[in-house]
C-alpha cells in the first residue's frame, strides 16, 4: 500500500489523537494541527492526499481555496452535530464526506477506501471485503453524495433532511427508482440522535402479504406450520433506531391497518401472540408511486397516508440535475476503483460527454452501475451499448400515473421483450441507428448527402430520426451516446 499523507485539522486534542492513532495503524503519514492557518501552511509546504477538518473551526472557509488550487485533495468534514447549517458549510467547502463525532473506525475505513491507489492487500480493504463478501448490502454511507450537487433543490433537500433528523417524526421520501431515496433515508438516520442504533431496511415490494407481515412484526412459536421458534420482527430489531419501509406503496390494504396502529400507538402484536409489544422505532418510508392517486383509488389508506406524510421530501430524477453527473462519476470512480483493482481512475472525454448527454432513466443507481461496469470490464463500447439498450427498453415501457411503471406493468413489458422477434427488432434498430448516425457524422450532418449515401429518400431519413425521438427529449442523449460526443447534441437537435 502506498504511503498516504493525511492532514488533520481539529481544535480538540482527543479527536486529533484518535485520528492520529487510526491512520498510523493504516500506515499513513499523519500530521495534526489545531487551526486553519496552520493547516494552510502545512499544505503549502507539502501536498496531502486527505484532509480531515472540523467545519466549526474559525476561518474554515479558507479551505475552499485549497479545493481550487489542489482539487486532487480529498476533504472530509467532521463535526459534533449534523445541523443543516453545518452540512451546507461542508458542502460549500467541497467535502466528499461528512462524519459526525465521535468518529467510528468503520467510517474512517470507508473514507480510506476511497483514496486513489488503494491496494487489494491493504488492511482496510481486507476488512471491507470480509464485511461485505457474503452480503449484497453496500458499505454504509453518510449520504454525503448529496453534497456533490450544485442543484439548489438537492441542497435544500439536504438542509431539510438535516433539520428534521432529530425531530423524530415519520418522513416520506418520494421519487423515481434509483434517484437516491434510500441514501437520503440513511442520511437522516446518520444525522439523528439514533445514529448509534440499528438502521433496518424492509423491501415492501419484494415479499407477499403473509411473509411481509411476519417479516415486519415477527411471530411466536407455533403461530403457523413451520414456526418452530419465536422470531422477532424488523420493528423489534429497529427498536431505539430507525426502520426504512422501502416502496411502502406496495403494501396491501390489510397490512396497512396494522402499520397504522404501530404509527399511532408504537405497539403491535406478533403473529400468534396474546399480548402487545411496544417499540420505539423511527419510521422512514420511500415510494416511487404518487400515494395521493393511490388514496383516491382506494389502494392506500388515507389515514395512513396522512400519518406518514408529516415531512415529505421528493428527490428529483438525475435527468433534472444532469450537471451533477461529472461530480458523481468522480465520486463513484473513487469509491469503486480500488475495490475492483482497476487501474483506470478517470473517464475518457468521450465517455464523460456521453454520460453527460444520456437521460439516465435508471437515475443515480444506473450511473453507479455504469461506472462499476466500466471499472470491471474496461470496455467503453460495452458500457455505451448497455446504456443504449436500457434507453430503448425504457422507451417501450407503458405510461403510468406513477413516477415509474408499476411492478405488473414492468413485468408485462419485460415478458414481451423476451420474444425472439422483439430481440431481433431491438438489434436491427440499434444497428440501423448506428449506421445512420455515423454517416451523419462523416457528412458533417448534411442530411441530404446522408440520404444519398444510404440510398434512402430525404423524407425517410427524417422519419427515422423522428421515430427515434420519444417526444421527451430522450433522443439527444441516445444519439450522443452512440456518437460519443456531447458537442454533437446541438447538431442532433437541429436535425430533429
Amino acid at each position: 500500500m502506498r504511503r498516504y499523507r493525511v492532514l488533520v485539522v481539529d481544535g480538540e486534542e482527543a479527536s486529533r489523537n484518535q485520528l492520529r492513532r487510526f491512520f498510523d495503524r493504516k500506515g499513513c503519514t499523519v500530521e495534526c494541527v489545531d487551526t486553519v492557518p496552520k493547516a494552510l501552511e502545512r499544505l503549502a509546504a507539502a501536498a496531502a492526499t486527505l484532509v480531515i477538518a472540523d467545519v466549526m473551526l474559525p476561518g474554515i472557509s479558507a479551505l475552499e481555496q485549497m479545493r481550487v488550487t489542489t482539487p486532487e485533495v480529498r476533504l472530509v468534514a467532521v463535526s459534533v452535530a449534523a445541523h443543516a447549517r453545518t452540512i451546507i458549510r461542508a458542502t460549500r467547502l467541497g467535502a466528499v464526506d461528512f462524519l459526525v463525532k465521535p468518529l467510528k473506525d468503520e467510517d474512517l475505513e470507508e473514507v480510506l477506501l476511497g483514496l486513489p491507489g488503494m491496494e487489494r492487500g491493504s488492511p482496510v480493504l481486507r476488512d471491507e471485503v470480509a464485511n461485505h463478501q457474503n452480503s449484497d448490502t453496500p458499505p454504509r454511507t453518510t449520504g454525503a453524495c448529496f453534497g456533490y450537487s450544485s442543484d439548489p433543490r438537492l441542497m435544500h433537500i439536504a438542509e431539510i433532511a438535516a433539520r428534521v433528523a432529530d425531530a423524530d417524526v415519520p418522513v416520506l421520501i418520494s421519487g423515481e427508482s434509483g434517484a437516491g431515496k434510500g441514501v437520503l433515508a440513511q442520511f437522516i438516520h446518520n444525522a439523528s440522535s439514533r445514529r448509534d442504533q440499528s438502521f433496518v431496511k424492509v423491501n415492501c415490494a419484494a415479499l407477499p402479504l403473509d411473509l411481509l407481515e411476519s417479516e415486519l412484526f415477527g411471530y411466536e412459536r407455533g403461530a403457523f406450520t413451520g414456526a418452530m421458534d419465536r422470531k422477532p420482527g424488523k420493528f423489534e430489531l429497529a427498536n431505539g433506531g430507525s426502520i426504512l419501509l422501502d416502496e411502502i406503496g406496495e403494501i396491501a390494504p390489510p397490512l396497512q391497518a396494522k402499520l397504522l396502529h404501530v404509527l399511532q400507538d408504537q405497539e403491535f402484536s406478533r403473529l400468534g401472540a396474546t399480548h402487545a409489544t411496544r417499540v420505539n422505532s423511527r419510521i422512514l418510508a420511500t415510494t416511487n408511486k404518487r400515494l395521493e392517486i393511490a388514496v383516491s383509488r382506494g389502494e392506500f389508506r388515507e389515514d395512513l397516508f396522512y400519518r406518514l406524510n408529516v415531512v415529505r421530501l421528493e428527490v428529483p430524477p438525475l435527468r433534472e440535475h444532469i450537471q451533477d453527473v461529472p461530480a458523481l462519476c468522480s465520486y463513484f470512480m473513487g469509491k469503486y476503483a480500488s475495490r475492483y483493482g482497476a487501474s483506470e481512475k478517470t473517464l475518457s472525454t468521450r465517455l464523460r460527454d456521453a454520460f453527460c448527454s444520456y437521460p439516465w432513466p435508471g437515475n443515480v443507481r444506473q450511473l453507479e452501475n455504469a461506472i462499476r461496469q466500466f471499472l470491471i470490464l474496461q470496455e467503453e463500447e460495452l458500457v455505451l451499448r448497455s446504456l443504449l439498450e436500457s434507453a430503448m427498453m425504457s422507451d417501450r415501457e407503458p405510461l403510468s400515473e406513477s413516477p415509474r411503471a408499476s411492478r405488473e406493468e414492468v413485468h408485462s413489458v419485460t415478458a414481451e421483450m423476451h420474444s425472439l422477434k422483439d430481440i431481433a427488432i431491438l438489434a436491427a434498430e440499434r444497428a440501423e441507428m448506428e449506421i445512420v448516425l455515423r454517416t451523419l457524422n462523416e457528412k458533417q450532418w448534411n442530411r441530404k448527402q446522408v440520404a444519398r449515401e444510404l440510398g434512402i429518400s430525404y423524407k425517410t431519413l427524417l422519419t427515422k430520426l423522428h421515430r427515434w425521438d420519444d417526444h421527451k427529449g430522450r433522443v439527444s442523449g441516445i444519439l450522443c451516446v452512440l456518437m460519443g460526443s456531447a458537442s454533437s447534441c446541438h447538431q442532433i437537435s437541429a436535425c430533429l
